[in-house]
């Protein structure tokens, strides 16, 4: 019996992915306008969005211990090997929800195969690790290689990204206040990357026009990726899918990668980055 891959909605991955390669996603809670819905399968990202655009502050809550506890026991007693491959541990509680129901499975079968990883990425950052976990799941491979790999694939994972107002991370506690003031500024749109799991601003950009802001994006990949040829490259874009073609338009030209993956940012993690949010993601170094 194949290793299961099980992930959790921040993974961003366009919902063809589960089906193709049998992930099981978990949704986050996103809590909108005194409502409460499971992201992906409760409510689109352009609702959340759209209410965001007129002043509405979504909030999130984490997947819950016994949410992970039921679906992980279900393989658990067919004596199916689990990889969780999870959103960042400095982002959201939910990796340490899977650890609490890892732990009480253990306690009971301690020969059960359950492996919780904390990528420390998010969106298709954390997408595109999950896939490649799910690729190897399917080519057959035992839970120890897809587990190292999982781990080198997400230490070398890169996300380079933009948003048209920080105050939306600010809110959710992503960013400090200063970093959300300095990226206000007028004319000045923020570059962030992500540095062990946490978001990090990199640089502030001159000028409000996207297109500056994509060419440096760009710059960055050049800089720090490495055989983008060889890989996979993802852009996922909050309800913004003209300007994540553009950049792909830029990139494919240039590079010709093996895929470029667009997708759209869901419910989870656009409740705190907003709409016009634009991410790159791509690897520092080829696992070999």
């Amino acid at each position: 019996m194949n290793v299961k891959i099980i992930t959790d909605s921040a993974c961003d991955l366009p919902n063809s992915y589960y089906s193709e390669y049998d992930i099981e996603f978990l949704p986050l809670l996103v809590h909108l306008n005194d409502q409460d819905y499971e992201d992906v399968t409760g409510i689109e990202s352009k609702k959340v969005y759209d209410a965001m655009k007129d002043g509405a502050i979504p909030k999130t809550s984490q997947v819950s211990p016994d949410t992970f506890l039921q679906v992980f026991s279900t393989y658990v007693e067919q004596n199916q090997p689990i990889v969780y491959v999870g959103f960042s541990s400095e982002l959201s509680g939910t990796l340490q929800s899977a650890k609490i129901a890892q732990q009480q499975i253990l306690e009971e079968n301690p020969d059960a195969k359950v492996y919780v990883e904390d990528t420390k990425c998010a969106s298709l950052g954390q997408g595109l690790v999950v896939l490649r976990a799910a690729q190897l799941a399917k080519d057959g491979a035992d839970a120890e290689q897809i587990v190292e790999t999982v781990q080198y694939h997400a230490h070398h994972m890169e996300h380079i990204f933009t948003v048209d107002d920080l105050e939306y991370l600010q809110r959710g506690g992503r960013v400090s206040k200063a970093a959300a003031f300095f990226g206000g500024l007028l004319n000045i749109k923020p570059l962030l990357h992500v540095e062990d799991g946490n978001l990090v601003p990199l640089e502030k950009i001159r000028g409000a026009k996207k297109v500056k802001v994509l060419k440096r994006m760009f710059e960055v990949m050049e800089e720090r990726g490495k055989e983008l040829n060889q890989q996979t490259i993802a852009i996922s874009h909050g309800d913004d899918l003209e300007t994540a073609k553009k950049l792909a338009s830029i990139i494919k030209e240039t590079y010709k990668p093996k895929n470029i993956l667009i997708g759209d940012i869901g419910s989870a993690i656009g409740a705190h980055a907003g709409p016009g949010t634009i991410a790159l993601f791509f690897l520092n170094d080829l696992y070999q």
